[in-house]
């Protein structure tokens, strides 16, 4: 559903969801009518000046679907950039950062221009392409928003910044915020997590009470507990106070985010990265093509998350055991890519490394299969809950995802192999949001990724000793 009507036409909201094969279904009112109306269009609760009080939440929050499930008990571990304290505090973290700088826009560009600082979600877009967009775009008002509600479930990186060190997220913020000349920075959280908004909370006070920040606003939002929840389309949604849910967006976020004005929405991790180069303290690490480092959620045979902050360039074998090397490895989550087993032990965690090697990093997240596990289960499990978590708003994911899980399930049980293909390409560059793309990458990574055990299963035979996923949560 696009975010404004054509031709300013009101859609009134008395209606049902569209209905599969081809039965009738409630005809859409463009005018005046008796019956229910979508409210006039308002921004979500703000918070105080002081910034201190949550703003909004996302509409009819849902429960999470725990069918596909990761522990949240985490390992932080100490690292070399991000991490080299995880102590929450302000006091700690000024004794280590220093005094937070004041940089105009073009300053701000050229420190990120000369880093080559990419975001660190799914895209793995070049920040600076991001900022100049934003800052060169028409008009007066500008919004941040920092984005931590993590809807992937396997991703833990932006909860342990959180909590570990929310400072560094809101230097970043802050200084995106001066070079852009607006006061106002949104924060979104996820809602099944309220000890991220405590967290948070408790780091503003002591922005307040230190002025590190002047007389800059935090807005707080919850995002619903969904995988597209923390879409960029889906967050500005909620900050404008609709639902939490993925539009069709004509023009990038950068330009037309929040308010449909110019929007600078990245994740917490890349506002930290931002926040590390500024505030310096010591030396870069990774490589001159690839400075700084990447923080890595790491789902372990013990159902704990390990967060490991890694430096571009290190080997994979010095980052993950014997064991998870030697087992196929779901790299950047549920929407990423299969590196078959032993594929990892020459790679390094590098994005030109695994690039030219046919795989991503995505959120950061690496997912290493039990002994024994059939990876085509593993991903029919998740293709699974990832169609379950449908916004409902376009055909490819409301009725292509389902139909793509049932035809996968099919396969493995003996079925035909040339539906899940056909299905797969058809959802493809279709959907409102890139749902159903991602899912369909997930599906093909498999497929291509597994050749001995797609010949098993045409013949209607598993190779596996388990039927399903434990390391990275699915049951």
């Amino acid at each position: 559903m696009a975010r404004r009507a054509p031709a300013g036409l009101p859609l009134l909201a008395a209606r049902g969801r569209a209905l599969g094969r081809h039965r009738d279904r409630c005809v859409l009112r463009l005018g005046p009518a008796g019956g229910p109306r979508l409210r006039r269009r308002r921004r979500g609760g703000l918070a105080d000046p002081g910034g201190l009080r949550p703003a909004g939440r996302a509409s009819a929050p849902r429960r999470p679907d725990r069918s596909v499930a990761v522990s949240r008990a985490l390992d932080v571990l100490p690292g070399p950039w991000l991490l080299r304290s995880t102590s929450p505090g302000l006091e700690a973290h000024a004794e280590l950062r220093g005094s937070l700088p004041q940089l105009d826009a073009a300053s701000l560009l050229a420190l990120v221009e000369a880093s080559g600082l990419r975001g660190r979600g799914g895209a793995g877009f070049p920040f600076a392409t991001k900022l100049r967009a934003t800052v060169s775009a028409p008009g007066r008002r500008r919004h941040v928003v920092v984005n931590l509600s993590e809807g992937e479930p396997a991703s833990a990186k932006d909860l342990a910044l959180t909590l570990h060190q929310p400072h560094l997220v809101l230097d970043g913020a802050s200084l995106v915020a001066h070079a852009l000349g607006t006061r106002e920075v949104h924060v979104v959280t996820a809602a099944e997590h309220p000890e991220a908004q405590e967290a948070l909370l408790a780091a503003l006070a002591e922005r307040r009470k230190e002025r590190r920040d002047g007389r800059r606003r935090w807005r707080l939002h919850e995002a619903s507990p969904r995988f597209v929840g923390g879409e960029a389309s889906a967050v500005t949604e909620l900050i404008d106070g609709r639902p939490n849910l993925p539009v069709t967006s004509w023009r990038p976020t950068a330009l037309a985010g929040v308010d449909g004005k110019p929007t600078v929405l990245s994740n917490g991790e890349t506002y930290a990265q931002l926040a590390a180069l500024v505030l310096g303290g010591a030396p870069v690490p990774g490589t001159p093509a690839e400075p700084g480092t990447r923080l890595l959620s790491i789902a372990g045979p013990t159902g704990t998350t390990r967060v490991v902050e890694v430096a571009h360039g290190t080997p994979w074998r010095t980052v993950l055991s014997t064991t998870e090397l030697a087992a196929p490895v779901l790299l950047g989550g549920y929407h990423g890519t299969w590196a078959p087993a032993g594929a990892l032990e020459q790679l390094s965690v590098s994005h030109a490394d695994l690039t030219a090697a046919g795989l991503g990093l995505g959120a950061g997240v690496v997912l290493p299969l039990a002994p024994g596990t059939c990876p085509l289960r593993a991903t029919a499990g998740v293709t699974r809950y990832l169609a379950r978590q449908s916004a409902g708003r376009c055909g490819p994911c409301h009725q292509g995802l389902p139909a793509l899980a049932t035809a996968l399930d099919a396969f493995l049980a003996g079925g035909s192999l040339e539906r899940v293909e056909r299905l797969r390409s058809l959802v493809v560059g279709r959907g409102a949001c890139a749902h159903p793309d991602g899912t369909a990458r997930l599906v093909g990574s498999a497929l291509a990724a597994f050749p001995d055990e797609v010949a098993a299963h045409s013949d209607g035979q598993c190779r596996a000793l388990r039927p399903a996923l434990t390391t990275v949560g699915v049951r």
